[in-house]
């Protein structure tokens, strides 16, 4: 019961970050930059990649679809852990799955983001690791 509790406080974790970085990216100004004249410029300048989007388009869209994968983590984790835990801890494949996104954030976080995030994301994947721990026992 244990392990279920600290994978669903993982996956709580994740999934509210997620949701409140989904609302950043489309209401509020949390997301824009502080100068203006930069915000102008994004919506006029096109990626090397295509002519098709602008850098601001694609800013939105990595926001939003960055969130998405956050969303998608806390909701197949956390529903694993309360409707199939034998499946979730007997598998190697989704333990290490789980594992990688989570240590693939904690490195975003401190190299790209800031400190909120990374603390928030570091204790999800402590309560991952002690998920897994304790379903060892």
């Amino acid at each position: 019961m244990a392990a279920t509790i600290l994978m669903v406080f993982c996956a709580g974790i994740v999934l509210l970050l997620g949701i409140v970085h989904l609302v950043y990216t489309f209401s509020g100004s949390m997301l824009q930059p502080r100068d203006p004249a930069l915000q102008t410029k994004m919506r006029q300048v096109s990626p090397v990649i295509s002519t098709e989007t602008t850098m601001w388009k694609s800013w939105i869209g990595f926001n939003a679809s960055h969130s998405m994968g956050a969303l998608l983590f806390g909701l197949i984790y956390g529903f694993l852990a309360l409707a199939h835990a034998p499946l979730l801890f007997h598998s190697p494949f989704l333990l290490v799955v789980g594992l990688a996104m989570l240590g693939g954030f904690v490195v975003l976080a401190r190299l790209y983001w800031f400190s909120i995030p990374f603390a928030c994301i570091s204790v999800a994947l402590a309560c991952y690791l002690g998920s897994i721990a304790v379903s060892l026992l």
